[in-house]
C-alpha cells in the first residue's frame, strides 16, 4: 500500500515578522501558526500574535511588516507570555502529527528559540530546537530546481509555483505562512522524488541539503571576494550561534 504523501497530510504553517535579520538578537513583532488540512489545503485554525518586543522597531523593519514601535507598545502582548504561547501552539500541532512548514525555517525557529531563552522559557526553547519534522520550501526549491535564475524570496518562489501572494500581502505573518505551505505542497506534488519521502526522511535530507547549499553559497561569495562569505551559517533547522569573538 502506497503511503499518503506528506504534503497531503496535516500541516502546520509558521511565520514570524521581526525587528531585524539577526535571529540571535532581534525580537518577534508578529507571528502566525496555521493548522492546515493537507488534503484540502484549508486553514482549519489560525492563531496570530502581535507582541510588544520591548525594544524599538527600526523604521526599515516597520516598512517591511507595517508595525511601528508605537503600535506594538500600545497593542502588543507581553513578549514573555507571547513567545511561550507561540511555541506551545507550534509544539501542540507537531504533537498531534502535523508537519511544520516554514520558509527559511532556520531563521524563524532559531529566533523563536532565542526569544524563549531570553524570556525565561528554556524548556520550551529546547523543545523548539528539537522540533521535527520540519519542511522548508526554500531548501526544497533550491534542491529541486538548483539552476533556476532569479530571486528565491517567498513572493518570487510563490509566483514560480503559481501560489497567490501579492507584494502587498507579503511580509504579513499569516499570508506568508499560508503561502509557504502552498509552495511546499506544489513542490511535493511536482517532484515525486520529494513528495514520496516520509516527513522524517525529508527532514534528515534537508539537514544535508541545507549544508550543501550553504557551502555552495560560501564558495560563490569567496570567489567574488564578498565579505558575506564569513557570515554563512551551516545549521538547519536551528542555526549555530556564532562564537562571541566573531563579528
Amino acid at each position: 500500500m502506497t503511503p499518503t504523501p506528506w504534503f497531503t497530510r496535516r500541516l502546520s504553517g509558521f511565520d514570524l515578522e521581526t525587528t531585524g535579520t539577526d535571529p540571535f538578537s532581534d525580537r518577534i513583532v508578529t507571528a502566525a501558526v496555521l493548522d492546515i488540512d493537507g488534503a484540502g489545503g484549508r486553514e482549519t485554525a489560525t492563531r496570530t500574535w502581535l507582541l510588544n518586543p520591548g525594544v524599538s522597531i527600526p523604521d526599515e523593519a516597520a516598512a517591511v511588516h507595517g508595525v511601528t514601535t508605537l503600535q506594538a507598545r500600545e497593542g502588543g502582548q507581553d513578549a514573555a507570555q507571547g513567545v511561550a504561547e507561540i511555541a506551545r501552539a507550534l509544539l501542540g500541532l507537531a504533537d498531534d502529527g502535523a508537519t511544520t512548514i516554514a520558509m527559511n525555517a532556520s531563521y524563524d525557529l532559531t529566533l523563536l528559540a532565542s526569544e524563549l531563552h531570553r524570556h525565561g522559557h528554556p524548556g520550551l526553547a529546547g523543545q523548539i530546537e528539537q522540533l521535527r519534522p520540519v519542511v522548508d520550501p526554500k531548501i526544497l526549491d533550491k534542491q529541486a530546481d538548483r539552476y533556476r535564475k532569479g530571486s528565491r524570496k517567498l513572493v518570487d518562489v510563490a509566483r514560480h509555483y503559481k501560489v497567490e501572494l501579492s507584494e502587498q500581502d507579503a511580509h504579513g505573518a499569516e499570508a506568508d505562512a499560508l503561502a509557504a505551505v502552498r509552495v511546499a505542497y506544489r513542490i511535493g506534488a511536482r517532484h515525486a522524488w520529494i513528495g514520496q519521502l516520509t516527513p522524517d526522511r525529508l527532514h534528515d535530507l534537508q539537514v544535508d541539503w541545507a549544508e550543501e547549499q550553504a557551502r555552495s553559497l560560501k564558495a560563490h561569495w569567496e570567489k567574488h571576494d564578498d565579505p558575506r562569505a564569513g557570515t554563512v551559517n551551516f545549521g538547519w533547522p536551528i542555526l549555530t550561534e556564532p562564537a562571541a569573538d566573531q563579528p
